[in-house]
C-alpha cells in the first residue's frame, strides 16, 4: 500500500516536474504575465492612493491608507486564485500546442495521479507569482499589515486554492470538449467569478441576482475573510464565517469537477477530439 502511494506520488510529482520545464522554456511569456500582474495591482492600489483627489473628499491618512489594502488584499488575493483557474483551464490547450496530448491522455497514468501532479504545479507557480507581485507592490506602495493575522490568511489562502481547484479542472472541462473555443469559455465563466466575488467592492452593492451567483464563489468567502485578517486582524475564528463556506464549495466542486472531467476526457477520445488541434 505504501510503496503504491509512494509510486503514485513519484508520478504526480513528474507533472509538476514538467510543467517546471515549461515554464522554464516559455520564461519570456512567464515574465509577461508576471508584470502584467504587478502593474495591475499597482493600478490598482493608485486608484485607490488617488480616490480623495478624484471625488473631491477627505484625504485622512488612515482611512486612504485602509482603502488601498482593501483593494490590494482583493487584488493579489484574486491573482493566486485566478492563477489556478487559468493554469488548470490552459492544461488541455497547452497539451495540444505541445503536441503532447494524444500521449499525456493515453499514459498508464491513473487520471488522478494526473491531476494530482498539475495541481501541485499550479500551486507552485501562483504562490511564486503572488510573492513576486505583494514585493514588487510593498516597493512602490507603503503598505500597513500591523494588524494583520498571517496564521488565519495562511489558512484562508489554503482553502481557497483547494476550493478554486475544483472549479479548475471543471473548467479543464470545456477544451475537452470543444476544441477550438473551449479555451474562451473557460475564461468566460472566470471572468463572471471575478465579477460577482467581490475583488474590488463589497458584494452587497451588486443586483441580488449577481449576489445570487457571489454565494457559490468560493472567491466571496476567501477573499472576505482575507480582509478581516489583514486589515482587523481577526483570528481563525474570526474568519470561521468566510472559511466554513469555502470548505463546503471546495467539498462538493472537487468531486463534481473531477467526474466532469472524466466524463469529457471519455467523450474526447470516444469522438477523436484528442488529436485535433485547437
Amino acid at each position: 500500500m505504501i510503496a503504491s502511494l509512494g509510486a503514485q506520488a513519484g508520478l504526480a510529482y513528474a507533472f509538476v516536474e514538467r510543467e517546471i520545464a515549461l515554464s522554464r522554456r516559455y520564461w519570456a511569456w512567464e515574465l509577461v504575465w508576471l508584470v502584467y500582474g504587478v502593474v495591475t495591482s499597482l493600478s490598482v492600489a493608485y486608484i485607490g492612493l488617488a480616490a480623495p483627489a478624484i471625488s473631491g473628499g477627505a484625504t485622512d491618512a488612515a482611512a486612504i491608507s485602509r482603502f488601498v489594502l482593501y483593494l490590494l488584499v482583493g487584488t493579489i488575493t484574486w491573482r493566486f486564485l485566478g492563477l489556478i483557474f487559468e493554469q488548470m483551464g490552459e492544461t488541455i490547450a497547452w497539451e495540444r500546442w505541445e503536441g503532447t496530448i494524444e500521449y499525456t491522455f493515453m499514459a498508464p497514468v491513473p487520471r488522478l495521479t494526473h491531476l494530482i501532479g498539475m495541481c501541485g504545479a499550479t500551486l507552485v507557480r501562483a504562490i511564486g507569482f503572488s510573492v513576486a507581485i505583494l514585493a514588487a507592490v510593498a516597493l512602490f506602495i507603503p503598505v500597513d499589515l500591523s494588524h494583520a493575522n498571517a496564521p488565519a490568511a495562511i489558512v484562508l489562502l489554503v482553502t481557497g486554492a483547494v476550493a478554486f481547484i475544483g472549479l479548475a479542472i471543471g473548467s479543464a472541462v470545456f477544451p475537452l470538449l470543444w476544441t477550438e473555443k473551449g479555451l474562451q469559455m473557460a475564461y468566460i465563466v472566470q471572468a463572471v467569478v471575478l465579477l460577482v466575488s467581490g475583488v474590488y467592492y463589497p458584494t452587497t452593492v451588486l443586483p441580488a441576482w449577481m449576489q445570487a451567483l457571489s454565494v457559490i464563489s468560493p472567491a466571496t468567502y476567501v477573499i472576505r475573510g482575507m480582509r478581516a485578517a489583514l486589515l482587523d486582524g481577526a483570528d481563525v475564528g474570526g474568519v470561521w464565517p468566510d472559511l466554513w463556506p469555502a470548505l463546503v464549495v471546495g467539498a462538493i466542486s472537487i468531486p463534481l469537477g473531477l467526474r466532469a472531467f472524466l466524463w469529457a476526457e471519455a467523450h474526447a477520445k470516444r469522438t477523436g477530439r484528442l488529436k485535433r488541434s485547437g
